[in-house]
C-alpha cells in the first residue's frame, strides 16, 4: 500500500491511498457490504453509477456464511463478487461481541456463539487473519478487545492491554505469513481502544503506533456517548496517530459526524446509516433528512434533492419514490440506496476539494447553513 498526503487545512487532510486494486482519494466514505454485498446494490451500481473505490465487508459474517473457504474457492472477495476495486474487512470482533448470545473474551481471544445456528467458535488474533487471507481483502483489521460503555477503569485497562497483546501477535503472525508468500498484497490496520478515557486512548495509540502497522483506526466510539464527547476523543486521539499513515474512524456516522471528524484529522469512514436509512424511507439531502414516506410527497414531481445529480434524482420524482416505498416495491431500496450513498460520497469529495483549496472552514459553514435553510 502506498500513502501520500496531498494537502492539509488545519488538522483536516486530503490523502491518496493506493492498494493493489484501486486508488482511494480521502477523505473517503466506505459503503458497508457486510456479507460481500451492499444491500440492494450490485457491482455495476457500485462501480458505474456510484464510482466507489473501496467497500467494507465483514469477517465474522463471511466466516459463518458462506465460509471463508468458499470465498477463497472463487479467488477471494474480488472474484466472488465481481467487484474489482478495494475491500476492507473488519476483524469481526465487534460482531462476535454484539450479535452473540454468549460472548466471552479472555487473553487468548473471543469465544462466541453463532447468531445463525448457535454453534460455538473462538476468534484469536491469528484466526481472524487466516480468515482474511482467504477473503483476500486489501485492508485487514486485526482483532481488538471491544467493550461496552460506560466501563470501569479496570475494564478499560484490561481492554487496552489485551488489544496491544493481540496487536503484537497479529503483526508477528502477518510477517511470518508474508515470508511464506501469503498476504503479500494485504495490509493490516490496528484499532485504538480506551473508551472515552483520554489517558487510555493515549496509551493505546502510543502502544499500537510503536508496532508499525500500515494504518490505524479509532474504535469503540459512536456507541451512545454524546456527539461532543466523541468529537473531543477523536481530536485527542488523532494527535497520537502517525502523520504518514491512514486514519480510520470506525462505524461513524451521520453527515455531521463525518464533517466534524474530517476537521479533526480523520481520513476514512464507514457506516450502515445511508443504506439502512434508505431502506426505511429516510433520505439524506443537502438541506437535511427527508422522510419520503410522508403523504405530502404523493404528488411531488421534483427530485429527492434538486442540487443532486445522482442517477435517482436525474430520473425519478419524489412522488414515484413515495409510491414505491408505500407499495413495498424492491426497486425503492435500490434507488434510495443509490441516492444516499451518492450523497455521502459527494460530501467527502467536496470536503477533499475544500481541503486542497484551503477552504475547509468555509465548506463546513456552508454545510450547516444549507441544513439550517
Amino acid at each position: 500500500m502506498e500513502f501520500r498526503i496531498d494537502a492539509t487545512d488545519g488538522s483536516a487532510r486530503a490523502t491518496t491511498i493506493t492498494t493493489k486494486h484501486s486508488t482511494i482519494k480521502t477523505p473517503i466514505f466506505m459503503p458497508v457490504g457486510t456479507a460481500a454485498s451492499v444491500k440492494a446494490l450490485d457491482t455495476k451500481d457500485l462501480t458505474q453509477i456510484l464510482d466507489t473505490q473501496i467497500i467494507l465487508a465483514n469477517t465474522y459474517h463471511l466466516y459463518l456464511r458462506p465460509g471463508d473457504e468458499v470465498v477463497a474457492h472463487f479467488g477471494g472477495l474480488h472474484g466472488f463478487t465481481g467487484y474489482d476495486r478495494s475491500f476492507l474487512t473488519d476483524s469481526g470482533g465487534f460482531q462476535a461481541f454484539s450479535l452473540s448470545d454468549i460472548s466471552r473474551a479472555n487473553d487468548e481471544g473471543i469465544e462466541f456463539q453463532s447468531h445463525i445456528d448457535g454453534s460455538r467458535h473462538f476468534f484469536t488474533p491469528q484466526k481472524v487473519l487466516d480468515i482474511q487471507y482467504n477473503l483476500k481483502s486489501d485492508i485487514m483489521m486485526i482483532l481488538d478487545d471491544l467493550i461496552a460503555l460506560p466501563a470501569t477503569k479496570e475494564r478499560l485497562k484490561l481492554s487496552v492491554e489485551r488489544t496491544t497483546k493481540w496487536a503484537k501477535a497479529s503483526i508477528e503472525y502477518h510477517k511470518k505469513m508474508k515470508e511464506r508468500g501469503i498476504g503479500l498484497d494485504q495490509n493490516i490496520f490496528a484499532i485504538i481502544q480506551g473508551g472515552v478515557d483520554k489517558e487510555y486512548r493515549k496509551r493505546s495509540a502510543l502502544e499500537l503506533t510503536a508496532l508499525g502497522f500500515d494504518g490505524y483506526a479509532i474504535g469503540g466510539l459512536s456507541v451512545g456517548e454524546e456527539n461532543s464527547v466523541m468529537y473531543e476523543i477523536v481530536e485527542w486521539t488523532t494527535q497520537f496517530m502517525p502523520h504518514d499513515k491512514p486514519r480510520y474512524l470506525m462505524g461513524v456516522g451521520t453527515p455531521e459526524d463525518i464533517v466534524e471528524s474530517i476537521e479533526r484529522g480523520v481520513d476514512m469512514f464507514d457506516c450502515v446509516m445511508p443504506t439502512r436509512n434508505a431502506r426505511n424511507g429516510t433520505i439524506f439531502t443537502t438541506f437535511g433528512r427527508l422522510n419520503i414516506k410522508a403523504a405530502r410527497f404523493k404528488l411531488d414531481d421534483s427530485p429527492l434533492d434538486k442540487s443532486c445529480d445522482c442517477y435517482t434524482c436525474q430520473n425519478f420524482s419524489r412522488g414515484y419514490l413515495n409510491h414505491l416505498f408505500r407499495a413495498r416495491e424492491l426497486t425503492f431500496y435500490r434507488l434510495a440506496s443509490i441516492h444516499n450513498l451518492h450523497y455521502y460520497l459527494t460530501l467527502v469529495k467536496e470536503a477533499r476539494e475544500a481541503i486542497i483549496n484551503n477552504k475547509y472552514q468555509a465548506f463546513k459553514q456552508e454545510f450547516y447553513a444549507r441544513r439550517g435553510r
